[in-house]
């Protein structure tokens, strides 16, 4: 995958402790990668050991500090708890947080359950919460803090065949701005992130046909595909000081299909 050449560097993300979940693949290591590039301290958790591995293995190879991994199912909430305090415990307090995890599998209306609208609430929104719930109170305590979530264009398209997805990704909006509000009076920001047709190796092995990428470009205003890289730099910005008066927005990444 091409990786664009040249990128702003943020002296404020030095050593700052970030946590990414979802961190092994996707936009996940797109965004482990660029916070490594601006020399902060990152931890990244995921259920992908070999993924994760890679990822690590390709950093230190490059001369890059490898960032920590912590393996951690997000819909164990125990599992979720227990291995925050873990990390502040080695790393103190969490700066960043990017709740990237989750997981768009299609499915119909048809086809959903109460069991399977759990699973699909649990990693696309549940886990989210919890993630914040677990890191608040280092960030309260040290009066600083940028938290991230990942949303989607799905909910705003809206997409079809995922709509408990999309259900979820709605209300990530909605969890974003009241918790910017909770945190404010701590200096503690919480923003949203909402990518459009990201180009990932997932994406691409089950969900990007000729068809899909020519309704894709239809539908945006540049012509072009767009990579997980520029989501990364937009989690960079929302991260760094340099965003220090933002919070409770959402943020698009889609060239221009909303």
């Amino acid at each position: 995958m091409k990786r664009m050449s040249k990128a702003a560097v943020y002296p404020s993300l030095e050593e700052r402790v970030v946590v990414v979940t979802g961190g092994a693949s996707g936009i996940g290591e797109a965004v482990v990668e660029a916070f490594v590039r601006q020399q902060a301290r990152v931890v990244f958790l995921d259920i992908q050991d070999a993924a994760a591995e890679r990822l690590i293995s390709r950093l230190v190879a490059e001369g890059l500090r490898a960032p920590a991994y912590y393996p951690c199912d997000l819909t164990e909430v125990l599992v979720l708890q227990r291995t925050v305090l873990e990390i502040v415990d080695r790393f103190g307090a969490v700066d960043v947080l990017v709740n990237n995890a989750g997981n768009d599998t299609r499915h119909s209306v048809e086809s959903v359950t109460p069991e399977s609208w759990d699973r699909t609430m649990a990693i696309n929104l549940k886990q989210q919460f919890f993630m914040v719930q677990a890191v608040a109170p280092s960030m309260r305590t040290a009066r600083r803090g940028s938290i991230i979530n990942m949303g989607s264009i799905a909910w705003v398209i809206p997409s079809t065949n995922v709509p408990v997805y999309v259900a979820a990704k709605a209300a990530v909006v909605g969890m974003t701005r009241t918790l910017a509000h909770e945190f404010g009076g701590d200096e503690v920001r919480v923003n949203c992130v909402m990518p459009g047709a990201i180009v990932t190796e997932r994406q691409k092995r089950l969900w990007f046909t000729e068809q899909y990428k020519a309704e894709v470009l239809a539908n945006q205003a540049l012509k072009r595909m767009i990579l997980p890289d520029e989501v990364a730099r937009l989690v960079l910005f929302l991260a760094a000081d340099d965003s220090s008066a933002i919070t409770s927005q959402s943020y698009v990444v889609d060239g221009g299909w909303v």
